[in-house]
């Protein structure tokens, strides 16, 4: 499973990204791909996402505790680590 948040999408992206998710809200997208075939798409968010995009993806693992998180640009949350556990926190105003 694979879900991506972002505050803009380059409009090529988006349009790929609806061929394979659910989006829910705008630049909300949900899917429930292959985790191989989830990895090459975090892979192509990475390389094909300006940082304006404020990415934000939650991807599913086989190992505890069962997700990674991706970020990338300016988003209106924090990834922090915790003992090895990545968790997301409201940016402190």
């Amino acid at each position: 499973m694979l879900v991506v948040i972002a505050n803009d999408l380059p409009p090529a992206v988006r349009g790929r990204m609806k061929l394979w998710f659910v989006e829910p809200r705008a630049n909300i997208f949900v899917s429930g791909i292959k985790d191989n075939v989830a990895q090459k798409v975090v892979d192509y968010l990475l390389q094909h996402c300006p940082a304006e995009s404020g990415l934000l993806i939650f991807q599913r693992i086989p190992q505890p505790p069962g997700y990674r998180i991706h970020g990338r640009g300016d988003h209106k949350r924090e990834l922090v680590l915790l003992d090895g556990l990545q968790l997301v926190r409201d940016k402190d105003n």
